[in-house]
């Protein structure tokens, strides 16, 4: 088994691999930027390296820093974990270049799929459906057309994006070449590529991806599918194994065709295809070469540490199971923990974390990069932590989560927990009812809004009751329209903050 491996990301992320590592008796090589330095995964590892400044493409997108810190400590294999350079061709490329084993796909079949264009066509010689679109990038001269012909609303991607990026609905034939223009500039600037195609937007889809492995013998299975269809602006927010809406039949059929894509790129290592599913057709969507920051809830389900199993196949092991051995055994439910406003409109909450208790329990796992005093810099992706919890049915699943919730405590900044309670009380998400189309149907969003504004008339009210109190108390009557001005300048705060300031201005009442 491999003697060091150097985990080229941070938080959670790279915490679970290191921790995995541990168990499997291997040595962890960290690296952190400058704001980092004191981060909860760089006191971890091992051994922890600067790789740059706080951009992260002056860090933890330095491709040969990166390599040259694993060659310094002598690191026998990288593991990218998600994001950054994990679905970087050209970085599995010099790693292969520079004897270190670059744990994920080979990079000619990471460059194969990585390209949506090409993957489309991979999954069409699959015998898997794929939506009605450009058969490769579009530009000015032949948007049009193509958008006329499939019918609108069309959707503009990126061919070498991911995460939502260089996304765009597009409605009206009005609005095609301004869009188009955008999502190049922004593909261009994101992932060096301009290139965009065009599909049909389809109107009520469920998102649905299955999770697969594939050794470097030739063997590959599937561990069932992922419903990932709670979505912000295509962003994941919720994710849960199994969906409610993939039968035992479907399963089997799609998770051979999936196994089918991969062994046609060639793959190896852990990856995931991505499917929409709407009106009881599945339509192939991209290919993700990479961990996915969902793998916890197969985890829970199937028994499989996907980390474990990264790890060994990139050394050459065979899978232990075969596809008969994956079962699947009960619901797992992950919420993903930002910090962001969700009473502001989701505005990014970046700053100091002053208090932190994760919940706990049976069927409770917490995965996160954070403890109290830890910092969320402005540089990175907003995650910081995902509840993940499991049990016998959805429906305690929906339970336990929404207890979990209520009992993670985060202090210092804002964060969506409450837009998650918010859908767990929802009555057609626990009905299983809901598209990647839900937040705005349900008009969560815009609930969320109106509660924060309630919340702060309500603070502003009670604070300036409480100042006026405090003033007459003491004698200082002149004091209260300062204090009062004061009060009134907080923003949006989530419930257990205004609370916590109500309780805190009560007690300095009562003494």
């Amino acid at each position: 088994m491999f003697r060091k491996i150097l985990v080229a990301n941070r938080g959670e992320i790279a915490l679970r691999v290191m921790r995995t590592c541990r168990e499997m008796g291997i040595s962890t090589v960290g690296i952190y930027s400058d704001i980092d330095a004191y981060a909860l995964h760089a006191r971890y590892a091992d051994e922890s390296y600067r790789v740059g400044e706080n951009p992260s493409r002056k860090s933890y997108l330095d491709a040969d820093r990166i390599i040259e810190v694993a060659k310094e400590t002598g690191s026998d294999a990288i593991h990218p974990g998600y994001g950054f350079l994990a679905e970087n061709a050209d970085f599995a490329r010099k790693c292969e270049t520079n004897d270190i084993i670059f744990i994920g796909p080979y990079s000619d079949s990471m460059a194969k799929v990585g390209d949506k264009i090409a993957s489309r066509r991979l999954a069409k010689k699959a015998g898997i459906p794929i939506t009605s679109g450009s058969d490769g990038a579009v530009d000015e001269n032949n948007a049009m057309e193509i958008a006329r012909e499939i019918g609108y609303p069309v959707i503009l991607k990126s061919s070498a994006g991911g995460g939502g990026i260089s996304m765009g609905v597009v409605e009206e034939p009005g609005d095609l070449i301004n869009k188009l223009d955008i999502a190049r500039s922004s593909s261009l600037s994101s992932f060096g590529d301009p290139n965009i195609f065009i599909e049909k937007y389809l109107l009520r889809p469920r998102h649905i991806e299955f999770q697969i492995l594939a050794d470097k013998h030739g063997n590959i299975i599937h561990l069932g599918e992922r419903e990932c269809s709670i979505q912000r602006r295509f962003q994941k927010l919720i994710e849960e194994a199994p969906s409610v809406v993939v039968d035992e039949e479907t399963r089997n059929l799609i998770g051979e065709r999936s196994v089918e894509i991969a062994r046609l790129a060639g793959y190896v290592n852990a990856g995931t295809i991505e499917f929409l599913y709407q009106d009881g057709e599945f339509f192939f969507n991209e290919v993700n070469a990479r961990l996915q920051v969902e793998h916890p809830i197969t985890e829970l389900v199937t028994g499989v540490d996907l980390v474990k199993e990264q790890i060994r196949i990139a050394h050459g092991a065979e899978l232990g199971f075969s596809q008969s051995d994956i079962k699947c055994r009960g619901w797992a439910m992950e919420c993903r923990i930002n910090a962001e406003d969700p009473y502001n409109n989701f505005i990014p909450s970046p700053g100091k974390v002053t208090g932190y208790v994760a919940p706990g329990s049976i069927g409770v796992r917490v995965d996160s990069g954070i403890v109290s005093g830890s910092l969320i810099p402005t540089f990175y992706d907003s995650l910081f932590a995902k509840v993940v919890v499991h049990a016998d049915t959805r429906a305690s699943v929906v339970e336990r989560m929404g207890r979990a919730l209520r009992e993670m405590r985060v202090e210092g900044i804002d964060t969506n927990i409450p837009f998650h309670l918010h859908v767990m009380d929802d009555v057609c998400f626990k009905e299983g009812d809901f598209d990647t189309n839900f937040i705005v149907k349900r008009e969560i969003i815009k609930g969320l809004c109106r509660e924060g504004e309630e919340l702060r008339r309500e603070m502003n009210r009670r604070a300036a009751a409480v100042s006026v109190a405090l003033a007459m108390s003491k004698g200082q009557m002149s004091k209260f329209h300062r204090i009062d001005n004061e009060t009134r300048s907080h923003d949006a705060v989530s419930k257990w903050k205004m609370a916590g300031r109500l309780e805190r201005l009560g007690r300095g009442l009562s003494s």
